[in-house]
């Protein structure tokens, strides 16, 4: 997947003021955004955070996942360090798309963990594709990163493209009773790591 720089404007947020770069695929149309805080292009390791975007955790507040929590607190760190990144994909649902998230969301009101859900409808556990991230770090002059994540498939995916990962930063953030199986399902099924309570 190969995307190309667009174009750019300010983003003034409660965090702080960004810079909106946007990217799209010539080919699907598909886009993406980065956000970035400070002048990244001279920084040895940027402090970034790769987030696939989620429309009910980002957007309408949703607590049946952490992707808002992630979100908001990645903004903040980079806030409070004066500069960095998010990549921010449009990849809903890890790649299934927000109506069959809905679904999938469905089967698990009906007894489905999130990663039965997305395998009944058909689909893998995890659909998303990171190859984007390569051209737009390209583009933003980033070739190392400190990674705000707790998935080592991310981790293992960015290094594959090139990109330096200097240290991978936990991200765990809005745990809650909604979200506690799916946070367990992530760690036990996808493999992502939290530190135990």
């Amino acid at each position: 997947m190969t995307v190309q720089y667009v174009a750019s404007c300010r983003l003034p947020t409660p965090f702080g003021e960004f810079g909106l770069h946007g990217f799209e695929d010539p080919d699907t149309g598909q886009e993406h955004v980065a956000l970035v805080l400070g002048d990244v292009a001279v920084i040895d390791s940027v402090l970034c955070r790769v987030h696939s975007e989620c429309l009910t955790g980002d957007c309408l507040f949703s607590i049946r996942c952490d992707c808002g929590a992630q979100l908001q607190t990645a903004m903040q760190r980079i806030a409070d360090e004066g500069n960095g990144v998010i990549l921010y994909l449009r990849q809903e649902g890890r790649g299934i798309g927000l109506i069959n998230k809905v679904r999938a969301y469905e089967l698990q009101d009906q007894g489905a963990d999130t990663v039965e859900a997305n395998e009944r409808l058909g689909f893998d556990a995890d659909l998303r594709d990171y190859t984007m991230c390569k051209n737009m770090f390209a583009h933003l002059q980033i070739s190392k990163i400190r990674l705000m994540t707790n998935n080592p498939v991310k981790v293992n995916a960015l290094t594959k493209l090139g990109i330096e990962i200097v240290e991978r930063i936990p991200l765990e953030t809005g745990r809650n009773d909604h979200n506690a199986r799916y946070l367990a399902t992530k760690a036990g099924k996808l493999g992502h790591l939290f530190s135990k309570d």
